[in-house]
Formats: C-alpha cells, sequence, structure tokens
C-alpha cells in the first residue's frame, strides 16, 4: 500500500478505542484506515481479539456523553435496537457493605448494550465516513521510521493468507491495541526510552452469565448491583441488556474467585452480601454457561514522562492505561482520549505526541486513576503506598457512601463523579461536605445526649468502593 496523494492516519486496533480515534480523525485527514486482525465489518457477535466482550462492559455517563458528542444520535440508535436504559443514580440498586443507597435520578443516561451490541452501531457509524476504510485480517508486525527513526511514517503488516509483508506509509500512526500493545517494545528497538510502566496486583477474576428471567425482580429498576469491599471482596452487577436478556457479572479480588460450573456459580452468588440476586436467579433460565475473564492487573504507562519520543505516533485507549474494570472507566477514558487527540488535530499541523500525552494524563487519566487507586488500596491484601492523602480520601469516601444511604443527594453527586461527569472534588464543596457530615455522622437526640442514627443504614464499618 503506497503513497497517496492526500494525508493517511493508520489505526492499529479496530476495537472501540481505534473507532474512537478513527472517528476524530477523519476530520483531518484524508484517509484514516483502521487495521486489524480480526474480521470487523458485518459482525455483529463476538470476536477473537476482544474476550471481554462475552462480559458487562459498561459506558459510564460521561463516556455516553462524549460517544454522543462525536455521533450525533446515536444513543437514540441504540436504544431503538432494543438496549434498555435507566439513569445511574436513580434507576440502578447500589448496594455497599450491603445497604442500600437511597436513589435520586441526576440526569446519567446509561446506555446497558451488550459489547458486540455497542461495538456494532460505532463500527458502523465509523464504517459510514467516506473517507475511513478498513484493513482486516492483518497482523500489524511493527513500525517504519525515516532514517533517524525520529518520525514514524508508516506500519509493516501481513495479510492473512499470505507470506509476504507490506509497508503501509502514513502520515500519523495510533496505536489502539490494547494492553497487549508492543509499542514500548517497539520505541526500546528504535532507540528510545522503555516507557515507565505503573502495575497494581489486585487478583481478580469475574465471571458472567445470561438468562431470560420469568418473574421481574427489578421492580422498575435498572440494574442491581452489590459492590465488594474488604469485609467480602465480592460483588456482582446484574442488569437488563439488549435481546430481552439479562446479563449477570460476578467478581472475586485478590484470588478469591467465582467457580465457572453451574451448581457452584449458584452458591457464589448466595453467598453475596444481599440476597436479591440469588432470589432472582431462582426464576431465571441460563441461556449460556459461565464463563470467566482473569484480570491479575492493572497498568499504566506514563507516556507522558518520555523525554523523546518520535513524531508521527500516538497511543491511546488501554494500549495506555487498563484500569480495574469493575469501575467500567475503559470505554469512557478511550472516548475522551479520542476527544483529546481531536483537540490536537484542530489545527491541521500533525500533533505533537509528548503534548499530546501531556493533556491526556492530565485532562483524562489522572483523575479516574487515582479514584480507582484510592478504593483499590481499601482492601488490605492489594500492595500499594497509602499515604497520608490517600487514607484521609478513604476515610472522607466512608462517609459519602454512609449519608448515601439516606440521602439520594448525596448519592446523586457521588455517581455524578463515579460516571466522569465530575471531578471527585465536586464531593468537597463545602455545601455537599455539610451535608455528608450531616448524614454520615452519629446524630444526637434530645436533650438526654444519647447517640441516635436515622435512615436505613446504621453506623459502623462500611465498605469503599
Amino acid at each position: 500500500m503506497g503513497d497517496t496523494t492526500g494525508t493517511r492516519a493508520v489505526v492499529l486496533g479496530g476495537s472501540l478505542a481505534g473507532l474512537f480515534a478513527a472517528r476524530v480523525l477523519s476530520d483531518a485527514y484524508d484517509e484514516v484506515l483502521i487495521v486489524d486482525r480480526d474480521e470487523l465489518l458485518g459482525v455483529d457477535g463476538m470476536r477473537r481479539g476482544c474476550p471481554q466482550a462475552r462480559h458487562i462492559n459498561g459506558l459510564l455517563a460521561r463516556g455516553q456523553q462524549a460517544m454522543e458528542e462525536l455521533y450525533p444520535g446515536i444513543t437514540e440508535e441504540i436504544f431503538a435496537d432494543g438496549v434498555p436504559t435507566g439513569d445511574l443514580a436513580g434507576d440502578v440498586r447500589w448496594y455497599f457493605n450491603g445497604k442500600r443507597l437511597r436513589q435520586r435520578h441526576a440526569g446519567l443516561v446509561c446506555v446497558a448494550a451488550s459489547r458486540p451490541m455497542l461495538e456494532k452501531h460505532i463500527r458502523e457509524r465509523t464504517s459510514a465516513i467516506p473517507n475511513v476504510s478498513f484493513a482486516e485480517r492483518h497482523d500489524i508486525l511493527g513500525l517504519e521510521t525515516t532514517p533517524d527513526r525520529g518520525r514514524v511514517n508508516g506500519v509493516r503488516v501481513q495479510p492473512h493468507g499470505r507470506d509476504e509483508s507490506e509497508v503501509i506509509t502514513a502520515d500519523l500512526v495510533v496505536d489502539a491495541t490494547g494492553r497487549g500493545s508492543r509499542t514500548p517494545i517497539w520505541l526500546e528497538d528504535l532507540g528510545y526510552p522503555r516507557v515507565r510502566e505503573e502495575r497494581k496486583k489486585i487478583g481478580l477474576c469475574y465471571v458472567t452469565q445470561h438468562y431470560r428471567l420469568t418473574k421481574d425482580p427489578y421492580h422498575g429498576d435498572l440494574s442491581i448491583n452489590p459492590v465488594a469491599s474488604p469485609a467480602l471482596p465480592r460483588g456482582a452487577i446484574f442488569t437488563k441488556t439488549d435481546g430481552g436478556r439479562v446479563e449477570l457479572t460476578t467478581y472475586g479480588l485478590l484470588g478469591d474467585h467465582p467457580p465457572t460450573d453451574q451448581e457452584g456459580f449458584y452458591r457464589w452468588i448466595e453467598s453475596l452480601a444481599v440476597p436479591d440476586i440469588h432470589d432472582a436467579l431462582q426464576h431465571a433460565e441460563p441461556l449460556d454457561e459461565p464463563v470467566a475473564f482473569q484480570f491479575p492487573t492493572t497498568l499504566r504507562r506514563h507516556y507522558q514522562e518520555m523525554p523523546r519520543f518520535p513524531d508521527g505516533l500516538l497511543v491511546t485507549g488501554d494500549a495506555v492505561c487498563c484500569f480495574n474494570p469493575v469501575y467500567a472507566q475503559g470505554m469512557t477514558v478511550a472516548a475522551l482520549g479520542a476527544l483529546t487527540m481531536r483537540d490536537h488535530l484542530h489545527t491541521g499541523s500533525a500533533p505533537q505526541p509528548r503534548q499530546f500525552f501531556q493533556d491526556l494524563a492530565r485532562d483524562v487519566i489522572d483523575a479516574p486513576w487515582e479514584m480507582t487507586n484510592i478504593v483499590d488500596l481499601s482492601f488490605p491484601g492489594v500492595a500499594g503506598e497509602r499515604t497520608p492523602q490517600v487514607r484521609v480520601a478513604q476515610a472522607f469516601l466512608k462517609l459519602v457512601q454512609i449519608a448515601a444511604t439516606r440521602d439520594g443527594k448525596v448519592t446523586a453527586a457521588y455517581m455524578r463523579t463515579a460516571g466522569l461527569v465530575e471531578r471527585p472534588e465536586s464531593l468537597q464543596r463545602p455545601r455537599m461536605i455539610l451535608r455528608v457530615l450531616w448524614n454520615a455522622l452519629p446524630r444526637f437526640k434530645g436533650a438526654s445526649g444519647r447517640a441516635a442514627t436515622s435512615g436505613p443504614a446504621k453506623r459502623g464499618k462500611v465498605a469503599v468502593r
């Protein structure tokens, strides 16, 4: 694939991060080519290159907003295809340490699509862009550079079924190949420093099964989500999804993993902090077998710290940062990363990689990474430095969660931060702090001075999510 008369951007990887990147690149380049080892076009179901698609993949509220900005009208298209929706704070039944949060609508749109359904709609909208095309069933072998190795100017690929490789020339290459990205190795081979990688062992495994229900346990809610805690490192998400099905993903941390045999799986569900899901499964017809997915460590590659980086190359999505999937931040961060990329393309000039990585870290990754770090470190078995700042944040988050069992406004504010619509600092505004303290701390009743706790949750040990 040789030179063309116009400009070309090549995206490595056709999953969601690659599709989002292609969407913004299509406004700045004459041609955008997505390269992937899988067959993509016309595929509605699971892909070999996306094994996590068998499990719940949550798109947070900020992710829905970003998706809608990139593809106007797509949210309603997805809903018209049989995908249920609701409000993250008002229509989801959240439990923390067995205590139910007070529900309140907060304008946080949930898109309860399965991963294949979501990918299908985003891929269809992306492939409909006239200057976007796909090179399917191609293995990606490495980068091509100028003789001084200062600029990436293409990628070497090998089409399936052929013995010879070929070079696709490019004005810009974007790596969206996910956690297994080989960019760190390629850079070292080109004489660049190895990017610093930050890992945290969480020992996560989750197991998913789909059902049809003969009795409704939701009573108007969209999902039932008991969250893992240090006292019981087991949790679940039990949600309505497309096709009239319900999807159950249950997880365990630090080596406490759900079994995949049916009887053991049901016993595990019975052990969760609340009985709602186990009770519902008494009226459920399994549609498939329980399937497991292992996620031993989180991973962040700090490209923003690199003293040198070749021009003509960007990295996005899970290839930069893999969050604990329990918090459902990956797809949203990929969409926000595409919006950051767009900001670096609007002038028509080639993006400056180091500036892009700095903005991506500061504006997109830092806040959710720190949020999940604070929560992960509340589990004693997770290794990491528990600084005074971390301990203060954990203590405040406990108060927020206690207050949310009594006050729906606190739940709404908390879910706006969890949904990445607001930054965590929004919970520290004076009026919100007062509301949290008023609902979380013991109250005194009358002149007797005896502490009295109101609301559905008594004071005590509450888990940090």
